[in-house]
């Protein structure tokens, strides 16, 4: 099946997912789902549609966390948020080391990226608090992947810290919900896996 390009796809969704600041610029076309009347489950639907997009991963993957989130004794929403965003892919687009999610999947897979010194090519990998994500030394000369950082430096997120010396930054805490910069309400996504 084809990718959909990134800014119909938000678009479609009627939500920049992807955060980039052209993406909904022609988005008052009718096309976005959320234009036409949705049913209870349309509504579901949609949102786990966004969530999804907003991390890049596929549905399958998707479920398993959303699994694990229902497991878990805490209000699931919030505990499906946390695990998508304790994600290696995630935190490397979070601390600027690349422009996208999709930017960031890729240095994780081609060896860019640091856990601890260690070189992790699994984006799904969990990040642990207290876990140093860095560059690795031969990328440190990238320019690109330089650049993207330390112009980043200011953009922070209180859950992360940040070291332009080092090229680094380490997750410090657990974010708390309204911390997270995206739009959905997460108890729908939970309401729709409840019914099936």
């Amino acid at each position: 099946m084809a990718k959909q390009p990134r800014f119909k796809l938000c678009r479609r969704l009627g939500l920049n997912v992807i955060g980039h600041p052209k993406a909904m610029k022609r988005a008052n076309n009718g096309s976005a789902r959320d234009a036409k009347k949705l049913s209870s489950y349309g509504i579901q639907l949609l949102e786990k549609q966004r969530l999804r997009s907003y991390y890049g991963i596929r549905e399958r993957q998707f479920s398993n966390y959303v699994k694990k989130a229902l497991a878990d004794k805490e209000l699931t929403g919030y505990t499906l948020i946390k695990k998508l965003e304790c994600r290696l892919d995630n935190l490397v687009y979070r601390l600027g080391f690349a422009n996208s999610i999709a930017q960031a999947r890729q240095m994780v897979v081609h060896g860019h990226i640091l856990v601890n010194g260690q070189k992790v090519d699994r984006p799904s990998y969990n990040v642990s608090i207290g876990e140093r994500i860095s560059l690795s030394e031969k990328s440190q000369k990238n320019e690109m992947f330089k650049d993207n950082f330390l112009s980043s430096i200011l953009n922070t997120y209180p859950y992360l810290e940040k070291d332009e010396n080092s090229f680094s930054g380490s997750l410090t805490r657990m974010p708390l919900r309204e911390e997270v910069p995206i739009q959905i309400n997460d108890s729908l996504v939970v309401e729709f896996y409840s019914k099936l």
